[in-house]
């Protein structure tokens, strides 16, 4: 488990000030790429050299309070399960330590070419596993 911390700037809101709801779709997106850049794990590298890419498969997003312009917000990442070619994982959004959003995503290795299911690495996954 990781937390990520970002802040909520002009762009990611509506003309309230309240976070769009899309945009926490791109907030989870970017925890999970820093969550695998932290575990040493290059996605660029993975597309170009090994023919992998890791893609959405599902997704199914609480909404339980808003995040505001300028709210720090704090992501956490959480693999709850491993398979051959499949992650699923619990983020959760937290402001001021108060729940606010969260999501559970199941996450995909694919051939980079050809889009089919693809092994995860052995390497990868003992990366992961480690920090279950």
């Amino acid at each position: 488990m990781k937390n990520f911390s970002y802040r909520i700037y002009y762009e990611d809101t509506d003309a309230g000030g309240v976070v769009y709801y899309a945009n926490y779709l791109k907030f989870y997106e970017r925890a999970r790429t820093d969550f695998l850049r932290n575990l040493g794990i290059d996605q660029n590298q993975l597309l170009t050299n090994d023919d992998l890419a890791f893609v959405v498969r599902n997704c199914q997003i609480d909404f339980l309070k808003p995040a505001k312009l300028d709210d720090i917000i704090d992501i956490v990442v959480r693999i709850e399960k491993i398979s051959a070619v499949s992650l699923e994982i619990l983020q959760q959004i937290k402001v001021n330590d108060i729940l606010i959003n969260q999501a559970k995503v199941k996450i995909v290795s694919v051939g980079y070419l050809n889009f089919k299911p693809k092994k995860i690495p052995q390497i990868i996954i003992n990366k992961l596993k480690n920090n279950v």
